[in-house]
């Protein structure tokens, strides 16, 4: 009876040697405790999903959070903005850092202009959506 088994187990052996392949040919090392992108589970390292075969996160996934700043720099060539912020609680401290942007948003975005958005991390890339243009305060 458990000779039987044997080939039932080298070819389920074999599979996962099949399914974590393509984590392993993208060079990617993982240092952490979390399953490799090649896994069953399909989840990478912090959920990142790069590499899996499972589907693409839904934008209602994507977790946003609420941003006050001052653009320091209009990046025109890498559509994105340098942007000075406030501290997110539980999410981030106060920091200055690029953020990527629609055509529209960097059309009409101005170095010194105070700003609000909604800061997301997307395909690796920080990014800031639903930006609203704050005027300054009359004195």
């Amino acid at each position: 009876m458990k000779a039987c088994l044997l080939p039932v187990l080298l070819a389920s052996l074999s599979a996962a040697a099949i399914a974590a392949a393509p984590a392993a040919e993208s060079g990617k090392t993982c240092t952490c405790a979390c399953p490799s992108a090649g896994s069953a589970s399909g989840a990478g390292c912090g959920g990142d999903t790069a590499g899996a075969t499972a589907p693409a996160a839904s934008s209602d996934a994507i977790k946003r959070h609420p941003l006050k700043g001052v653009i320091v720099a209009v990046r025109p060539e890498q559509s994105a903005l340098t942007v000075k912020h406030e501290e997110i609680p539980g999410v981030m401290r106060a920091m200055t850092m690029q953020f990527k942007v629609d055509a529209a948003t960097l059309k009409q975005a101005q170095k010194g202009q105070a700003i609000t958005g909604l800061m997301s991390r997307q395909n690796n890339e920080w990014v800031l959506e639903d930006v609203k243009f704050v005027a300054a305060p009359k004195r």
